[in-house]
């Protein structure tokens, strides 16, 4: 696969990156757990894909994502070589404190986890659901030590993960990201994140457009997920989903092929990042990459029906 530039960091991606969420065992987001062996290799299939980028978290599953990646990097000796590893800050998950020195905490318990010694891209993450924005964005909070790990030389790219836009936009413009990921906001049935992608653009900061299938429903199928960003949907939320499946069905088309191949072709999103629980997984999307869609299965798909309202606003947060 090509790779793409993040900024002046040295670092290149490919066009579609693996999320490992679910593979930190999280059944109250995905509706199913994830065990060790499963979630080991389906790191591995990830490893030996043409993909080059891993995402993870310290609170993906309380930190069981990060253990698992951390096993197989342990077990390969070490990254693969032209592998790019993201990972994340996250606040105290019992109080919510994000001040500077649970941000360097964090970063201790990632690099002793994944069994690195430098983060290749570190994200500040969620700070949404943190209990103070203040203790972020102040100065000596979160944010000045994540970008003080940088200038120590720790953190190579210096990004931020999180949903809301309203909250995302106003910390975007005050600081200086190489990359943002925003998720679950720019797909099929969803283009909120559109306004976050044009200020990144604006200011050369790479762009990762992670859950490309809306929590997994354009992947699996609305009559087996009859859930949207991870909430439970009615049939009237599902219709969006249903003309896209009925569109591909008719032209033999995979949803999924669809709806990661619409994130791809967007001129402003740097890497696409598909969350996988299971190796066959892996290369099920690395195939979708490559799946002939014809012009006008691609126009109408994309056109069955969409928002621009943030498709969490009801969500409660529930960390497992």
């Amino acid at each position: 696969m090509e790779r793409r530039a993040i900024g002046q960091t040295g670092l290149s991606v490919t066009p579609i990156g693996f999320g490992t969420a679910a593979l930190g065992g999280m059944p109250d987001t995905y509706g199913h757990d994830v065990d060790e062996e499963t979630a080991r290799a389906t790191v591995r299939a990830i490893f030996d894909s043409p993909v080059n980028l891993l995402d993870t978290s310290r609170n993906y599953g309380l930190g069981r994502a990060e253990a698992r990646v951390g096993a197989v990097i342990r077990e390969r000796g070490g990254l693969p070589d032209g592998f790019v590893l993201s990972t994340k800050l996250d606040r105290d998950m019992d109080n919510g404190r994000f001040d500077g020195d649970q941000a360097r905490r964090s970063a201790e318990e990632s690099l002793k986890a994944l069994g690195v010694d430098r983060f290749q891209i570190l994200h500040l993450h969620d700070p949404e659901h943190a209990r103070d924005l203040t203790e972020i964005t102040r100065k000596g909070g979160a944010l000045d030590t994540l970008f003080r790990m940088k200038e120590e030389g720790l953190v190579q790219a210096a990004g931020i993960a999180m949903g809301r836009i309203d909250v995302l936009l106003p910390i975007l413009r005050d600081w200086p990201f190489d990359v943002v990921l925003s998720h679950n906001r720019f797909t099929l049935v969803n283009r909120s994140a559109a306004p976050v992608m044009d200020l990144a653009a604006a200011r050369r900061i790479a762009f990762f457009n992670a859950a490309p299938f809306a929590g997994g429903v354009l992947a699996k199928g609305s009559a087996t997920v009859r859930r949207i960003t991870y909430q439970d949907a009615d049939d009237a939320a599902l219709a969006p989903i249903r003309s896209i499946e009925a569109i591909c069905q008719r032209d033999g088309v995979s949803p999924g092929a669809l709806a990661l191949q619409f994130s791809m072709q967007e001129s402003g999103i740097t890497s696409t990042v598909v969350g996988v629980s299971r190796p066959d997984r892996v290369a099920q999307t690395v195939d979708w990459t490559r799946q002939d869609i014809a012009l006008r299965t691609f126009e109408e798909g994309i056109s069955a029906g969409y928002s621009s309202e943030d498709p969490e606003v009801g969500r409660v947060y529930v960390p497992g």
